[in-house]
């Protein structure tokens, strides 16, 4: 009897797809390798907001290098096919994934830390992705299905806001190999904010996945001359909504024209070799989505 394929790949990846004639090929295979690649990696987290411009960007990259520094394996999924940011924040726009017999192979930044994004696939950054929900889903399952993102303690998935086709795909597909592990919540304190945050606890809720908590970004801004601070968009709210709603609350991420600086440079703010002021921030909460 012919021993089973254990090519770690889907059936539509496969080199040899044509000619083929092993009886588990199509359905029953694609499901095995889904299942062996999300295996490996021991945490997978969904970085949402209900709301856009909240900055989930910006917390998802932070976190990554954060928890990359502390000596964890992280990868970073850019699922935000219209606005691929991630790239950018990293200062790895322009980079390249390669191909293999293990599948597509993510962007290393270091030996830490890796990223995939529909940026790298671009021939030109600035080209718009003018897709519906049909030509998004193939692109959405290979970032589970085709992407070789090996061991990892974390998979951070940066989502773009809603609570549509990208979240419900990336629930489902992960769910097929067991279940994504958590949702953090971003929101900012304006009451807008705060609303749509309460409709993306509710959505995670719904489709059984644990929300890990809740960040509130953009909290209060440090006066550079008297150190004061300032509620330029109040403050509080992200602790009263994870209150209301009986979820956890991981922190206030200040408002800080630095975190937009080093963003725009490629530069995680959070990063070692930055000495920002405001990074314990970031690690702070890091720590505590690592227990």
């Amino acid at each position: 009897m012919e021993e089973k394929c254990e090519r770690p790949v889907t059936c539509d990846f496969c080199r040899d797809i044509e000619t083929c004639k092993r009886p588990e090929k199509g359905q029953n295979h694609n499901d095995w390798a889904l299942s062996n690649r999300m295996s490996k990696i021991k945490k997978k987290i969904m970085i949402m907001s209900n709301k856009g411009g909240v900055g989930k960007s910006t917390v998802t990259v932070n976190l990554g290098v954060a928890l990359a520094e502390m000596g964890y394996k992280v990868g970073i999924a850019d699922v935000d096919i219209h606005g691929p940011n991630i790239p950018k924040m990293l200062g790895v726009e322009g980079g390249q994934m390669k191909e293999n017999e293990h599948g597509i192979e993510p962007l290393a930044i270091n030996d830490n830390l890796k990223v995939v994004s529909i940026a790298f696939m671009l021939p030109n950054p600035d080209q718009p992705i003018a897709w519906r929900d049909a030509a998004k889903q193939p692109f959405l399952c290979d970032l589970v299905r085709i992407f070789n993102w090996g061991e990892l303690d974390f998979l951070l998935a940066d989502l773009p806001p809603g609570t549509g086709n990208e979240q419900i795909t990336m629930i489902e597909e992960i769910g097929k190999a067991g279940k994504v592990d958590g949702a953090i919540i971003v929101t900012t304190p304006q009451e807008v904010a705060l609303l749509d945050a309460q409709k993306a606890i509710l959505f995670a809720k719904d489709y059984d996945v644990p929300v890990i908590g809740i960040v509130e970004n953009m909290s209060v801004l440090t006066c550079p001359h008297c150190n004061g601070e300032i509620d330029v968009f109040k403050s509080g709210g992200g602790e009263r909504i994870a209150k209301k709603m009986n979820v956890p609350f991981l922190g206030k991420i200040p408002l800080d024209p630095e975190i937009v600086s080093k963003c725009d440079e490629g530069k995680a703010f959070v990063s070692n070799k930055n000495n920002s002021k405001n990074s314990s921030a970031f690690i702070e909460i890091a720590k505590k989505i690592t227990t």
